[in-house]
């Protein structure tokens, strides 16, 4: 059973809890979908649903401030940039408002040389389920639920348990925007429920973003009925620094890189790979910044980092950083925790046999490497299971070309971090899973691409 219940990590206060659904309230979730994919989906146009979508938008912004205040609450986040969270998300629903049309516009095949004519039409598959992490509450949601609605899939979304208030606030935005009843719901469902859901014959695929753990998990269940699944899981991304022109902006890009989103995110910076002739100041300046961040209350003004998602995440975090000097990692500085505040490490010395050099550190946790050469520098960004986005810093657009080319991930953001935008595919590669959202190819990924000929 899952326990649907928002705890401050702030303040350790614990919210009422919320019923779980009944299994009779989950199969009339997805008769409900089913009923809406078949009905509603298949007499409304892109343009019609895009409206809706839009109105999604508009109720994102008219709210900022209510559901702001609702992450901070469940995850911890810093008001400003729950702000700028819930900003990001609206203009995600929009983007897909202004463009769906375009995406999903039938596609003739040039290579066609028979009679008559041949092209591509896009539509939906019917009922998805998403799964969705507390890291990012309203701005997951939006990479799935955005593009498919405006394809016409109906969507079924489990949020986290530590996301209840949240996940009734979008529930109530879309019914608000006007989408018909089971075109979007929110299920506080169990791990035992949610293999009943993927089982499901109405439902034709699953999007999870999460833990690795979780994503073969789901992907398994996915796999023995034939769904189609996207994965968004965890990453390692590198920071490779090779050269710079300006140092102290570099190292301000690499606590960002890090530090964003109280240092919870997937595609957070957590590996700093610097060429040996930058890595003595590198090393001194980016020690002094990681330590000159000190946790505070995510609703005071100007706050940067607040506290870790939970009480449990701050002690996993704790074991890690223990873990790693007893194997040999050198602590190079850390500040003071106090809970579930915790301020920055630097470890250096990690090697290869290590844990840290594999495993992903979900906080503000960095670990610094020297290497000899550019050579060096992408064989040690490459040695890692995860895949998902990559930092690089370079003034030589030749070397910058070559590297890229060279890093496996499935993002390389050159010279800046924080670049993210709704027109630019997110996904990743190895075990940060596959898929992809956002972009033309986020609603690319649950259609069914049909091929009409037609001789005359």
């Amino acid at each position: 059973m899952s326990n649907y219940i928002v705890t401050n990590p702030a303040t350790g206060e614990a919210g009422t809890p919320f019923a779980q659904a009944s299994d009779a309230q989950i199969s009339a979730a997805i008769d409900a979908a089913h009923t809406t994919h078949q009905g509603w989906s298949k007499t409304t146009t892109v343009a019609e649903r895009s409206v809706l979508i839009e109105k999604v938008a508009q109720l994102h912004r008219d709210r900022r401030e209510m559901l702001a205040e609702t992450i901070v609450r469940e995850m911890g986040k810093p008001y400003e940039q729950a702000l700028g969270e819930v900003d990001f998300t609206a203009d995600i629903y929009s983007f897909y408002a202004t463009n769906g049309e375009k995406f999903l516009a039938d596609e003739a095949i040039p290579e066609f040389e028979g009679e008559g004519e041949a092209f591509i039409r896009r539509s939906s598959l019917g009922v998805l389920l998403g799964i969705m992490p507390w890291n990012f509450p309203y701005y997951q949601v939006a990479r799935f639920a955005g593009p498919n609605l405006v394809l016409g899939n109906t969507i079924l979304l489990k949020h986290a348990s530590q996301c209840p208030e949240s996940a009734a606030a979008m529930e109530k935005i879309f019914n608000d925007a006007g989408f018909p009843a089971g075109a979007y719901q929110n299920l506080y469902a169990d791990s035992k429920q949610i293999e009943g859901v993927i089982a499901d014959p109405r439902v034709q695929g699953v999007s999870l973003t999460g833990s690795e753990r979780a994503g073969a998990a789901v992907a398994e269940t996915a796999g023995r009925h034939l769904k189609k699944v996207v994965l968004e899981l965890g990453g390692s991304d590198p920071f490779i620094l090779l050269s710079t022109d300006d140092m102290d902006a570099t190292v301000e890009a690499a606590i960002a890189g890090r530090n964003d989103n109280n240092a919870q995110a997937c595609n957070a910076a957590k590996r700093f790979v610097v060429i040996e002739s930058l890595y003595a100041e590198f090393l001194e300046k980016f020690t002094a910044k990681m330590l000159e961040m000190t946790p505070s209350n995510p609703m005071d003004e100007g706050t940067y980092l607040g506290p870790l998602s939970s009480a449990g995440a701050a002690d996993g975090l704790e074991e890690q950083v223990s873990r790693a000097v007893k194997q040999g990692a050198t602590l190079h500085a850390r500040g003071d925790r106090s809970g579930t505040y915790f301020s920055g490490v630097v470890l250096t010395d990690v090697k290869p046999g290590m844990d840290a050099h594999h495993e992903e550190f979900f906080g503000p946790v960095a670990i610094v490497y020297s290497v000899k050469d550019e050579a060096a520098a992408v064989e040690l960004a490459n040695d890692t299971p995860f895949g998902l986005g990559s930092y690089l810093f370079s003034t030589d657009k030749a070397q910058v070309m070559r590297v890229a080319n060279q890093i496996e991930a499935g993002m390389v953001y050159v010279n800046g971090v924080g670049l993210d935008s709704p027109e630019l595919p997110f996904g990743g590669i190895k075990r940060s899973g596959f898929g992809r959202e956002l972009g033309r190819f986020g609603i690319e990924e649950f259609v069914n691409r049909k091929l009409i000929r037609i001789l005359k």
